[in-house]
């Protein structure tokens, strides 16, 4: 007799166990690592020195759910500006942590501007970038010892655009004696590996405790992401940043980006993730932020805002109805979430069906918590809204859109309250 098979298992496998991080400012913490859900994190594309617009960008870049935002810190303008980008965030209210991004000059700027040394929740050294031959274990030194001093972490992250040469030259010379030479691209992965986890080492031994340090290996492919975050996982146990370094521009920016964290994110690797996309020609910043909740969310890893179920369309769906309305809910669901989540405790997890048809229309919607099956070619012109999974009335005219609306408002107030939640 066979023996009965086993379930089937859902969700992502075990989360790789790491050293827990937490970057401050003030009472908000933000904890990566040590089990810690993975954290959204983007960066400014302004002038630093441009203290306005700055915050700005940074505070709309917070509102679309950024936990965490790097800024450039590249010139004696931009460290001086750090100061006044921070006060001018709490004149408005914002909270979010600011990471300094330094690159050849970081030594210098932190020592010359310590309010901007001071101001910084996190920052971050790009080993290839802080000095070449005697120069670079001093600037590197004095990068951390700030770092130490002023009790910040540090992200040591290293690209392949920028990689520390001398390293890399090692490791091809020790490549080349080997009996069976490794390929190009195997050194290459090698030397990014390498590069972090010797940094990280060498931070500790200058006094920087462990649990301050998070390492990122930055590539643009995605099977060499892949590759690498793999064995960078393998050999160390410090938190870990995710991303490609240009992940694009548009859909490519975006299913690069999709292709390469799911993979690692499904295996347990990456604490923190920032799309890197290149914004379109008047196009909103805020994008690569929805873009990091979206795949963090559609796979199950957390939740950020109410989820809408629309189906493609098809021959049976000539009505543009459906498609305008489950582009309104999405919207309006997400422009409510900076005042809902504070509200609506839980409102994140509720879904919404915007269906096109009879033929999965009333299914869907009754899987949602809120649904709405619209008519397609040659139905009836009548609109079944299904609320947990019962019908509950049928919509009809010309103002669907503004009654479901409605609908979905009178859910949240009555299903989130934080008196319900009590």
């Amino acid at each position: 007799m066979s023996s009965s098979p086993s379930p089937i298992a859902s969700g992502p496998l075990g989360r790789r166990q790491s050293r827990r991080a937490v970057i401050r400012y003030g009472d908000r913490e933000v904890a990566v690592g040590g089990g810690a859900p993975v954290m959204v994190q983007s960066m400014t594309n302004t002038d630093t020195a441009d203290a306005i617009g700055t915050a700005i960008q940074i505070k709309d870049l917070a509102r679309a759910g950024s936990e965490v935002v790097r800024i450039t810190v590249n010139t004696p303008e931009a460290a001086a500006a750090v100061l006044a980008i921070r006060e001018q965030l709490d004149r408005m209210g914002v909270d979010v942590p600011l990471v300094g991004d330094f690159h050849y000059n970081g030594h210098t700027l932190l020592n010359d501007y310590p309010d901007c040394a001071r101001a910084l929740s996190k920052y971050r050294i790009n080993p290839g970038n802080v000095g070449k031959g005697a120069k670079r274990d001093t600037q590197f030194a004095q990068m951390i010892e700030a770092a130490c001093r002023y009790d910040k972490p540090v992200r040591i992250g290293v690209n392949w655009g920028s990689l520390d040469q001398a390293l890399l030259a090692r490791i091809m010379d020790e490549n080349a004696v080997r009996k069976e030479p490794w390929p190009a691209q195997a050194v290459m992965y090698e030397a990014l590996v390498t590069s972090a986890i010797e940094n990280a080492q060498r931070a500790e031994e200058l006094g920087l405790d462990g649990n301050k340090i998070i390492l990122s290996c930055k590539v643009s492919g995605v099977q060499d992401l892949i590759a690498v975050y793999r064995e960078l996982a393998r050999r160390c146990d410090y938190p870990l940043h995710l991303g490609l370094t240009e992940a694009g521009m548009g859909s490519k920016g975006i299913v690069a980006s999709t292709a390469a964290l799911s993979v690692l994110l499904q295996e347990g690797i990456g604490d923190t993730i920032r799309i890197s996309l290149t914004p379109e020609p008047g196009g909103d910043r805020t994008r690569e932020v929805i873009v990091g909740q979206e795949i963090l969310q559609t796979m199950g890893l957390r939740k950020f805002t109410p989820m809408v179920i629309a189906c493609p369309g098809c021959g049976r769906t000539t009505s543009t109805v459906f498609q305008d309305l489950a582009d309104k809910i999405q919207t309006y669901l997400r422009e409510q979430m900076p005042v809902w989540k504070g509200v609506y405790p839980g409102v994140e997890s509720m879904n919404v069906a915007v269906m096109g048809c009879i033929v999965n229309g009333p299914g869907e919607s009754k899987h949602a918590n809120i649904g709405i099956s619209l008519p397609g070619t040659g139905e009836s012109p009548a609109a079944p809204v299904f609320i947990d999974g019962e019908k509950r009335m049928t919509l009809r005219g010309d103002r669907i859109a503004e009654e479901f609306q409605t609908i979905v408002l009178d859910y949240v107030q009555t299903h989130y309250s934080k008196q319900t939640a009590a």
